[in-house]
């Protein structure tokens, strides 16, 4: 499969409607389900391993949709299957008092992965140029008034391409996926929820409400793919209509991300060597 087809290009003043949210070359359910995700989730296990047994680099993934789209879907078929210890998953929501009498990035420093570490960001720093856009928000922060002007956004973007670049410069590649979802999709999802007892756990009267400014989500997401995919720190823009094929998707993306790094497990050599086989003979002999 060719991962590429769904990056979205450096500079490039996209609209999200050239971008399906269904995509008509994929695959069977059943093959999806039965094979093609199993393998790539055992290829991906196998190179998360030796990434957190080596403790070099760690990988920085970000997670962006509308309500209902499926990141955390994408987190229980996927990355749930990872060694827990090499993990870090962090959700976030509107932010803290506390939180707010600080920058706007600081309350997101703590969930970087460590070396070693996936960290997976279900929602991210890309919420401080989204919520408070759509409704009109800044006014009610700690801003000082000088900061607050028509270049806020354009600012913000920049400062989390800063960011980006120099986590990826320390070793720490991030991988940002775009759940693409239609309007009619969401509905359809948001209803099941609603009708599905099962799955009233999963539905928030503030998902509804916040589908009234659809329109005003997709103008910012066009912006924000538009100004933040980067050569070092790029968008994939997923078809989340078809979730199982989403999943595939992401799965792939990190297999190849993961390859690039090219993990190895450690070698003991030298008096570490010598240490380990005299505690494999000291062993030995206890029969």
């Amino acid at each position: 499969m060719n991962i590429d087809k769904y990056l979205v290009n450096k500079d490039e003043k996209i609209k999200l409607a050239d971008y399906p949210t269904t995509d008509g070359d994929k695959f069977s359910e059943q093959e999806l389900k039965e094979k093609l995700i199993p393998e790539s989730v055992k290829k991906l296990k196998e190179l998360h391993m030796k990434l957190h047994a080596q403790e070099e680099k760690g990988i920085v993934v970000v997670l962006q949709a509308m309500d209902a789209a499926g990141k955390d879907e994408a987190i229980t078929y996927i990355f749930s299957n990872l060694t827990a210890q090499g993990i870090k998953t962090t959700s976030f929501k509107k932010p803290s008092e506390n939180e707010l009498a600080h920058d706007y990035l600081w309350r997101f420093r703590e969930a970087m992965p460590a070396r070693g570490q996936i960290g997976i960001l279900n929602r991210s720093y890309y919420e401080e140029v989204i919520a408070p856009r759509v409704h009109d928000l800044l006014e009610e922060t700690p801003l000082p008034d000088e900061l607050i002007d028509e270049n806020i956004w354009n600012l913000r973007y920049r400062q989390i391409n800063d960011f980006e670049r120099y986590m990826v410069e320390n070793g720490f590649p991030v991988v940002k996926f775009f759940f693409n979802m239609s309007y009619e999709e969401q509905r359809e999802r948001l209803l099941e929820r609603m009708k599905n007892p099962d799955k009233n756990w999963e539905f928030s009267f503030s998902d509804v409400k916040e589908r009234e400014h659809w329109d005003g989500y997709q103008e910012i997401f066009e912006d924000m793919l538009s100004k933040t995919s980067t050569e070092y720190a790029p968008w994939y823009a997923l078809p989340a209509d078809d979730e199982w094929f989403t999943r595939y998707i992401v799965s792939e993306v990190m297999v190849k991300a993961l390859e690039q790094i090219d993990p190895q497990y450690p070698e003991i050599t030298g008096e570490e060597k010598e240490e380990l086989e005299k505690a494999i003979r000291k062993l030995e002999k206890e029969e």
